[in-house]
């Protein structure tokens, strides 16, 4: 059974390609992806780069020394599962295994979006902490938490209702 990770690349969507041309259309759809997520790694990256560097770097207390870590982790993490994907694509480069790719490329990119949204919730967090105290600092984390996973269960499954629900008619519409 395919994974959600997988579903853009069932063949029974209605569209009329070769297998080639859809693991070519899924791996240009993955590819524009990373780079939607690499460009916000790469600026959590350079902001968990300088604060240490920072001359109030200095008062940090244990918590948040141990979250700053954790986060530059997921950042190197992050960054790492972002080029992933295209370091796969070197290596079976004119192979003939694009579909093995965009599955392969699809999970990782899925992977990578994970982490990239804890490295956005812990560094807000952090910020909160350090600038309004530990109390401001787990609100932030809870309520970016709930954000991420309204927008990542709650969007999606009203999005999926509302397909089925508008099927019917936009076939009745064409016929």
């Amino acid at each position: 059974m395919p994974t959600h990770a997988d579903a853009d690349a069932l063949p029974a969507d209605g569209r009329d390609e070769t297998p080639n041309e859809r693991a070519d259309r899924n791996w240009n759809e993955i590819l524009q992806e990373l780079r939607v997520a690499q460009t916000g790694t790469q600026i959590i990256v350079g902001f968990l780069l300088a604060v240490a560097f920072q001359p109030r770097f200095e008062e940090v207390d244990a918590y948040q020394l141990g979250l700053y870590l954790v986060l530059v982790a997921l950042a190197g993490i992050a960054t790492a599962l972002g080029l992933a994907p295209v370091s796969l694509h070197r290596t079976y480069f004119a192979r003939q295994r694009k579909e093995y790719i965009v599955r392969i490329g699809s999970r990782l990119l899925v992977a990578d979006l994970v982490v990239v949204a804890f490295l956005a919730v812990g560094v807000t967090s952090l910020i909160f902490d350090f600038t309004a105290g530990r109390a401001a600092g787990f609100t932030a984390m809870g309520v970016g938490l709930a954000v991420v996973a309204v927008l990542w269960l709650v969007v999606p499954r009203l999005g999926s209702r509302s397909a089925v629900g508008a099927a019917p008619h936009a076939h009745r519409a064409e016929g």
